[in-house]
């Protein structure tokens, strides 16, 4: 099969891959690149579970369950990624290769989604995120906008799996997040926080404050930081 577009779906001035899938009603903006092997529109676990009481599944079968998601204009989404129904992405956002995005998740306009992440549903994410290679974001997470998150990062939102009682995680404006963090459920990072590679970050963290460790503690301010980070670059 060379490509699936589905008659509902809107589609502009786009370029789509060969062996890509566009289910539903989705709709994609004028000069966005769709890459080859691609799935846009898919259904959610509660459609695949109904169609799996027919003997047969196909492609029409998927399309007509689909309500499409809606993919803005300039944006490029790289092959094998796969977008669930209900998730809209805004204009000029880039999503890397392999990437899971589930339903009702947002996603801003120019923030930009690393390889190998998964957005595992109803996510808030803002304006010019930078979210690396292979982070795992949960349900219930809100990540405002101009954040930074290091590749390989987890946020969680159970604090006695499976218990079932979801508690998102926030990541207010201009944060920064090392590679390799683990934030645990209900934790606030707060507007211009920086925390260290590794850390594991187990209760609120103020704003403006660089915290390391496991548990991570407090260790400098910002600015202090920002005056490091300058030093460093300047010894280039």
């Amino acid at each position: 099969m060379q490509r699936y577009i589905s008659r509902r779906a809107m589609v502009g001035k786009a370029c789509i891959g060969l062996n890509s899938t566009i289910l539903g009603a989705s709709v994609i903006g004028d000069g966005s690149f769709i890459d080859s092997y691609t799935i846009l529109g898919y259904p959610t676990r509660h459609k695949i579970m109904k169609l799996l009481e027919n003997d047969y599944i196909d492609y029409d079968a998927l399309d007509s369950f689909s309500e499409g998601c809606r993919i803005g204009s300039r944006c490029i989404v790289r092959s094998n990624t796969i977008i669930y129904e209900y998730t809209n992405i805004s204009d000029d956002v880039e999503i890397g290769h392999d990437v899971l995005v589930r339903e009702f998740v947002y996603i801003d306009s120019s923030t930009r989604i690393g390889s190998h992440t998964v957005i595992d549903g109803y996510v808030e994410i803002g304006k010019k995120v930078n979210i690396q290679t292979g982070c795992y974001i949960p349900p219930k997470a809100i990540i405002e906008d101009r954040v930074f998150i290091g590749p390989y990062t987890l946020i969680l939102n159970d604090k006695y799996p499976p218990s079932g009682r979801l508690v998102g995680s926030r990541i207010c404006h201009d944060a920064i997040i090392g590679a390799g963090v683990t934030i645990l459920p209900g934790v606030v990072v707060g507007e211009g926080a920086v925390v260290a590679a590794g850390a594991l970050v187990t209760r609120n963290v103020e704003p403006y404050t660089v915290v390391k460790g496991r548990p991570a503690r407090l260790c400098y301010s910002r600015d202090e930081y920002e005056e490091r980070k300058r030093r460093y670059i300047n010894q280039a």
